[in-house]
């Protein structure tokens, strides 16, 4: 295998097409126009053609564009998803992909502002592995330095919703309420400001996806909002 393909070209895209690009020839498809030379653009159905095929799309999308390739995608192939959410994408692919499509679910727990030379965690499920892919991305990613950790969609969603999906809410509350800077700052308001920071430069349909998409965020936000009561009313007595 020596050349894969990546469907969407955003920020998470250019980042795995860096990271893609360091073992593979890599094809890249983008319903807006690449401007990077060092991009090979490719159409669609040519970024069909490949073995391997990432899709680095919004999550909001997602759906949208499986069912569009879903009868151009044909036999010997392994479809590799990088969304932040794991049930969704899952059952969205084993529920319209044909069953000789390979499926891997992972989530990169980085991102451009965030991805390092050692430290960085993937996680990583098995669907489908019909041609014996998984474990050959599983050992490229680890090459690159990156900790895979094998785990369900269920098991990822209801762990991000406690993880990431409270990261990103706590982030999104504070920008809210402002967090600026002053010279007497302590290293906890500092760690603040850099989740702010973090969070926030990343789109908010991006947080918006990771909010409404994760079945058990929800859940968090409401138990959230239940200790801000509960710390507020033991202030008051």
């Amino acid at each position: 295998m020596n050349k894969v393909s990546i469907i969407g070209y955003g920020r998470f895209g250019a980042m795995l097409h860096a990271l893609l690009s360091k073992g593979f020839e890599v094809d890249v498809y983008d319903k807006k126009q690449i401007n990077n030379s060092d991009v090979n653009e490719v159409s669609l159905k040519d970024a069909l053609k490949n073995e391997t095929i990432f899709i680095a799309v919004p999550i909001r999308d997602f759906e949208s564009l499986i069912h569009e390739i879903k009868n151009d995608i044909q036999g010997n192939k392994t479809v590799i998803d990088v969304c932040s959410v794991k049930v969704f994408p899952k059952n969205v692919m084993t529920q319209n992909l044909s069953a000789e499509i390979d499926i891997i679910a992972t989530h990169p727990l980085f991102g451009p502002d965030s991805l390092k030379d050692s430290g960085s965690v993937m996680t990583m499920e098995s669907v489908r592995d019909s041609y014996g892919r998984f474990e050959f991305w599983k050992n490229y990613f680890d090459s690159q330095n990156i900790t895979i950790e094998e785990i369900s969609a269920e098991e990822h969603d209801m762990m991000a919703a406690r993880s990431q999906g409270l990261t990103h809410f706590v982030g999104r509350v504070i920008d809210d309420f402002g967090t600026d800077q002053t010279r007497i700052d302590t290293e906890g308001y500092k760690a603040l400001h850099k989740l702010v920071n973090q969070t926030c430069n990343d789109s908010w349909e991006l947080f918006e996806d990771i909010q409404s998409y994760n079945p058990y965020t929800q859940k968090m936000v409401s138990e959230l909002s239940e200790s801000f009561k509960k710390i507020n009313e033991i202030l008051k007595k």
